[in-house]
């Protein structure tokens, strides 16, 4: 999957991967445990190693190939990491296999804080789903320690279609069951996970058609061989403002500050649809606590940060915020939701 993420709902439902299968018990354990080892983070005496963290340079690894949305946020946090740390934060992108190949070298990775993760809702919440065999454990293999941006996707279609509106859509579609299509990046991606959650909110039926990449799906959305796409609003939205493509609707449950006169999906008429991509930085499980609360409290600093607020805003995505014990929260919920409609539509690894 590309390097972009999704959003929680309140309608998640509970999932158990057949790779991986947990049942809601083993689930509900995991979690309760992963916050109750957080919530004892005040309450620690910080060791000797933990109190003098970072001593060193710390290798911050993305699952991707440099120059994407993913690439580019870490290195804007890693480079202020560094400036507060006083220590190299260093990204190594470790791309492939839906971006297993950079977990897997995580998770196994020793525990102590001088490796972490800087991962997307993809490869976190939908990847394990679509690989039948993963060499690491997708949730007990991390500690997560701050959500650090959301972003949503943006509803385009090609202007000459004589749809105005996401009820438009609706309408043909149900009219016209597959015989509209929509692009996507890639199969599992944002855009194609965000597709099939219109067609399961809406209860409508299209055609998929995945590209490798989002420039040539937008390419052939412009020249009419498709009719419609779910992508980032740093790609889509020159076009839109163009007049190239028109923007039906923001998948966030809030519009974005970038185009204020494009209503939410929600808006439209999808009632509870809500998502995007998001950024977040995790350890390997078993991190000290300690420096799990270090990383967490330095980064609400440099998320506070304007230049730091500005530049996430420019990439189309919003600054988040919470502790590493709502992040954990959040990635169940999101674990389950992307779980849930990976299944639904029998998305598998290309």
């Amino acid at each position: 999957m590309t390097a972009h993420a999704l959003t929680p709902t309140a309608s998640a439902q509970p999932l158990a991967h057949p790779s991986h299968r947990p049942d809601r018990r083993r689930w509900c354990s995991v979690l309760a445990a992963s916050l109750g080892t957080i919530g004892l983070m005040s309450a620690l005496a910080p060791s000797a190693e933990a109190q003098t963290y970072p001593a060193r340079a710390v290798r911050v690894v993305v699952p991707y190939a440099a120059a994407g949305s993913t690439d580019s946020t870490a290195r804007l946090i890693a480079q202020a990491l560094s400036a507060r740390l006083g220590q190299q934060f260093v990204v190594e992108n470790r791309p492939g296999a839906g971006g297993t190949i950079g977990h897997e070298a995580v998770a196994k990775a020793a525990p102590d804080g001088y490796t972490l993760l800087f991962s997307a809702a993809g490869p976190l919440a939908v990847t394990p789903h679509t690989y039948p065999k993963l060499g690491y454990e997708p949730i007990r293999g991390f500690a997560p320690v701050k959500l650090v941006a959301t972003a949503p996707l943006l509803l385009v279609v090609n202007p000459k279609l004589n749809l105005s509106s996401v009820t438009d859509v609706i309408r043909e579609a149900k009219a016209r069951p597959n015989a509209l299509s929509y692009g996507s990046f890639g199969n599992g991606s944002a855009a194609h996970l965000a597709g099939e959650y219109f067609k399961t909110l809406a209860g409508i039926e299209m055609v998929h058609v995945p590209y490798k990449g989002s420039a040539p799906a937008l390419t052939d959305l412009i020249a009419g061989q498709i009719d419609m796409m779910f992508d980032v609003l740093v790609t889509a939205l020159p076009h839109a403002r163009g007049g190239r493509l028109r923007p039906l609707a923001i998948t966030s449950a809030e519009r974005s500050a970038l185009l204020p006169e494009v209503p939410t999906m929600q808006q439209a008429g999808v009632a509870g649809f809500d998502a995007g991509t998001w950024f977040g930085l995790l350890a390997p499980a078993g991190t000290d606590p300690v420096v799990i609360a270090r990383l967490s409290d330095t980064l609400d600093q440099v998320l506070a940060q304007t230049d730091i607020r500005n530049a996430i805003a420019q990439g189309g995505a919003v600054v988040a915020s919470g502790t590493p014990a709502q992040f954990v929260a959040f990635f169940a919920v999101e674990f389950d939701k992307w779980g849930k409609i990976v299944r639904q539509a029998g998305i598998r690894a290309d």
